[in-house]
């Protein structure tokens, strides 16, 4: 088989052709299935299968602008935020690493949290200004008793920028 190529020089361009060996092809038995994963955050991009899943969240930004978003059981807060255009960062993309996702829960929906982890809350004390009902976003996975919680970001994180660059999720 041969594959034929276009170089790109300076003011010119090249054909190129060059001969490729085909390898042989192994085809799978009949025994063996796949199914469609999942990459990280993909999760948050799907609606909801139905009413029973749904659960209404608000964001509100570091200027007090309320974001409310309709999320599903199972869904992580970050993800979530980043589907709605929800200025989240999340430099570390939910891998327990920074803490550009830091959020104030309200009081009510703190205990309705799973306890925080040694290492979640080793990340909070870096958190610049940390209180009481400070979280870690992308430890938040969404359950029905969340229903009508707030989720306020904090004026700056780690990674904040002074010049008014807002960085993009990745």
């Amino acid at each position: 088989m041969f594959c034929l190529l276009l170089r790109q020089s300076r003011n010119s361009y090249q054909l190129i052709s060059k001969q490729v060996w085909k390898l042989p092809v192994y085809t799978v038995g009949k025994g063996l299935h796949t199914s469609n994963f999942l990459r990280h955050g993909e999760y948050e991009w799907q609606d909801p299968k139905s009413p029973d899943e749904i659960v209404n969240i608000t964001y509100v930004d570091k200027n007090g602008k309320r974001t409310t978003v309709q999320g599903k059981v199972g869904d992580n807060v970050l993800y979530l935020a980043h589907r709605h255009g929800v200025e989240m960062e999340g430099a570390c993309e939910a891998s327990l690493a920074c803490t550009t996702c830091h959020v104030y829960v309200q009081n009510k929906y703190l205990e309705k949290l799973n306890e925080p982890d040694e290492k979640e809350d080793d990340l909070l004390d870096m958190a610049p200004f940390l209180r009481e009902n400070s979280r870690l976003g992308c430890q938040i996975l969404l359950e029905k008793s969340m229903e009508g919680m707030e989720l306020e970001l904090p004026k700056a994180t780690r990674n904040f920028y002074v010049d008014g660059h807002k960085p993009k999720p990745h």
